[in-house]
């Protein structure tokens, strides 16, 4: 972050500085906070600023002297602390006002670009490339994992500073009017949208509910901004209304600008294509499994020819991408020759289907002897929670050699590939999968883990690994 002042923090905040540490109960208002800031004392480091929070488990302001021995210099809280402490009424608002005045701050007095990135499923992915994209062209800031909330998103926010050349920011939503709420924090020149799938169905109750509140994003642009949708999805490319400035369009038909062509999959389910845009054209190989990677990559791809970077570079670096955040889409060959795909952070049909389609393709290869599709429960689907887990059932059942099926709540997906023919079993818990696991699997399998992360299937593939 940029170096501040308590003074200067209480200021934009609204709030007062209490104590000094040293008991006099004055407030020090010089002290600087020039380290990043945190909510996970263990987190901060010399210069820090430590958020404490008040939860229903926890409370932040206890473990200051955590955050103190790693090297925090004050507090932001709702009382005195034992360390130098803006004190206000909620640090939640504080924390996001606080983003909000230094992003502007740095906006205005440097070469910041600011981009932002939504949708049903793929956001981290897509983050996760373009983040390497951009990396390749300046110093960028961009959501850890998917720290993509009210909270989350002005932490990251906050790690901009003078000399940050573009902020990435994953923006998730549990309703409408989430995003509109984070984008007028923190306007983006870019707004990227992905899909309108059927993720958090349960809390939106439509797909066209869902758009609304995807298409926030669109709508909460930056003055000049540019809005990069997804041509492949109609209520995608119908925002492009929305948008107060240029549109640029990425997918696989002709009206995208840019465009995926003559994709291909390796004998691991890695992605090669043309990537096609403003009559130039590379070639481009992911080391990332999926063939749902190639439409991430090209929506990277546009957002960096929008803030100006040439079709050459961005290619060059999508070419070296290896690795995305943790249990997305994680390839594995251990040394006996199980090869295990890990994308077991979260889950939803549409994000099932791309990783049953992978495990697939990956089956297809002479040296896998037998694919075995371990599937928890996808959660947030309300009324579609049953049809939907039947429809990844029988989708599976048609594609992968055996299933495992987690828990009660997945049990739709057990009995519709039961139905239809396929070898599957259903256990209570990831602790039986686990034993199930270690009992049957040997070389020559190939395994996908996939569940909503409450699931905890991450578990059970770090146990097969």
């Amino acid at each position: 972050m940029i170096a501040l002042t308590l003074r200067e923090i209480a200021e934009v905040v609204g709030g007062t500085v209490e104590g000094d540490g040293e008991g006099d109960g004055e407030g020090d208002g010089d002290v600087v906070v020039s380290g990043p800031v945190v909510i996970d004392g263990r987190e901060a480091r010399e210069g820090s600023l430590f958020a404490a929070f008040v939860g229903e488990r926890v409370d932040g302001h206890e473990h200051t002297a955590q955050a103190a021995e790693h090297g925090a210099v004050a507090v932001l809280g709702s009382r005195p602390t034992e360390l130098p402490t803006v004190v206000v009424a909620d640090p939640q608002d504080a924390l996001q006002t606080l983003a909000a005045y230094v992003v502007a701050r740095v906006r205005e007095a440097g070469d910041l670009t600011v981009l932002a990135v939504t949708g049903s499923s793929g956001k981290t992915s897509t983050k996760d490339l373009l983040a390497a994209v951009l990396g390749s062209a300046g110093p960028t800031v961009a959501t850890r994992g998917s720290f993509n909330n009210e909270l989350g998103m002005p932490l990251t926010a906050l790690g901009v500073d003078e000399t940050t050349r573009f902020l990435l920011l994953e923006m998730g939503a549990r309703g409408r009017g989430h995003i509109a709420q984070l984008a007028a924090l923190v306007p983006p020149d870019v707004s990227m949208v992905l899909n309108v799938g059927t993720a958090h169905l349960g809390e939106f109750g439509s797909r066209e509910a869902i758009a609304q509140a995807k298409g926030e994003l669109v709508s909460g642009l930056f003055t000049g901004g540019t809005a990069v949708l997804n041509a492949d999805d109609d209520k995608v490319a119908a925002m492009a209304g929305l948008a107060p400035g240029r549109v640029l369009r990425f997918g696989t038909g002709p009206g995208a600008d840019v465009r995926v062509e003559g994709l291909r999959l390796d004998r691991l389910g890695r992605p090669a294509f043309t990537l096609t845009a403003g009559g130039g054209s590379e070639d481009v190989t992911l080391r990332l499994v999926g063939a749902h990677q190639a439409l991430n990559a090209a929506a990277a791809a546009t957002a960096a020819l929008a803030v100006g970077m040439a079709l050459p570079e961005v290619a060059a670096a999508l070419r070296e991408v290896a690795s995305l955040s943790r249990w997305r889409m994680e390839l594995h060959e251990r040394a006996d020759g199980v090869i295990v795909l890990n994308d077991a952070y979260n889950a939803n049909p549409e994000s099932v289907r791309a990783a049953v389609d992978a495990l697939e393709v990956i089956g297809a290869d002479d040296g896998v002897r037998r694919t075995v599709a371990v599937l928890g429960e996808m959660r947030e689907l309300g009324d579609d929670h049953e049809s939907s887990h039947r429809e990844i059932g029988a989708y599976a059942a048609a594609r992968v050699g055996e299933l495992l099926v987690v828990g009660e709540p997945a049990r739709g997906i057990h009995d519709a590939a039961l139905e239809a023919g396929a070898t599957t079993t259903l256990v209570a818990d990831g602790a039986a999968a686990t034993a199930w696991l270690r009992e049957r699997i040997g070389p020559g399998d190939a395994v996908l883990v996939k569940a909503s992360r409450g699931a905890r299937l991450d578990e059970v593939a770090d146990a097969l690994l």
